[in-house]
């Protein structure tokens, strides 16, 4: 794990956030606190063809994410399902990731419902089966009010010791986090840092640097531009089959190597744009995954369905190209 002054530190001493300073910069350092690790994947969940969970692609997968650069493990959010996974399925999914990667990685666990008290539950069961911290996302379709939204959050706060990341994605939830909201949530010491896919960068940067929440990039198209903002890092889906691109990229911005780093997030363009387009995120990674080897079935649960054979085709010639799957007749 990697501490702003670029120090490993372990996992029990990002548990509670640290004092918050203007701007999110360390004393005598130009690198944001990163308590949440640099690059996360939102992994997907595998199954096997008849669809119950399969733990051991999932556990394959997890290493081989964190062999390839990832500090961070988003394991139960959307990419992975969890709206079709169940409390027993999340545990066990926590447990068998945490046993494999120990203290490689850190665990972050989504602990998202639009009923609090069922968010509540989740949130305990992750933390008794090895998490590092949460995810915590404005309910959904019920669209309750700031009031309410903070509401939820500190109930989930208080069910546990683990810090929170807040999800700000108001195109799914229908529900943004207001500046009020968030300038009050960050007055929490266990609520820490905030995944934004509100796809306003600007807006972003200006409530890092007020509220010291650490702030992750939540969409894979604006990744350098989050990380050349400001954020500590990023939660990606393309970081399952480019996580050793995304890691160098991350290594050359932290050592000022800005327009070498511009010129590699622009190589994976192609790549973004072929998993996070046209189709569905946590479809695409699955299939890419697959294509890999790394997972055994590209299964999906309804109301997922399969990838077309045009996105396939797609997402494959572009692998093909960036050299991440070798091709058949090789």
């Amino acid at each position: 794990m990697v501490d702003a002054g670029g120090e490993v530190g372990s996992l029990t001493e990002r548990f509670t956030c640290a004092a918050r300073v203007p701007h999110m910069l360390t004393f005598m350092s130009h690198t944001p606190r990163r308590q949440f690790g640099t690059l996360a994947t939102a992994m997907v969940t595998p199954f096997f063809p008849d669809g119950t969970i399969d733990l051991d692609s999932a556990v394959r997968l997890a290493k081989k994410l964190v062999d390839d650069g990832c500090d961070t493990l988003c394991l139960s959010g959307t990419t992975g399902e969890s709206p079709t996974t169940h409390q027993p399925e999340k545990n066990a999914l926590t447990q068998a990731v945490k046993e494999a990667v120990g203290d490689r990685a850190f665990i972050l666990a989504g602990a998202g419902s639009n009923d609090t008290a069922h968010a509540v539950r989740i949130a305990e069961g992750a933390q008794a089966h090895g998490a590092d911290g949460l995810l915590v996302v404005a309910p959904y379709y019920n669209r309750p009010s700031q009031a309410g939204l903070r509401a939820h959050v500190r109930s989930i706060a208080e069910a546990s010791d683990l810090p929170i990341m807040l999800y700000d994605i108001p195109g799914r939830t229908g529900l943004a986090f207001s500046d009020e909201t968030l300038d009050l949530l960050a007055e929490h010491p266990r609520i820490c840092a905030v995944k934004d896919a509100t796809g306003n960068v600007e807006q972003g940067v200006e409530r890092l640097r007020r509220t010291g929440l650490e702030y992750y990039s939540g969409d894979d198209g604006l990744n350098f531009a989050w990380l050349t903002g400001g954020a500590s890092g990023c939660v990606s889906v393309a970081a399952h089959v480019a996580g050793r691109k995304y890691r160098e990229m991350i290594d050359l911005l932290d050592g000022g190597r800005v327009w070498e780093a511009r010129e590699l997030s622009f190589s994976l363009r192609p790549l973004v744009n072929a998993m996070m387009g046209k189709g569905q995120g946590a479809v695409m990674a699955k299939y890419a995954v697959y294509l890999q080897g790394l997972i055994d079935s590209p299964t999906m649960r309804l109301p997922l369905v399969p990838a077309s054979d045009e996105e396939i085709a797609r997402l494959r010639a572009v692998m093909l190209d960036l050299g991440l799957i070798e091709r058949a007749d090789a």
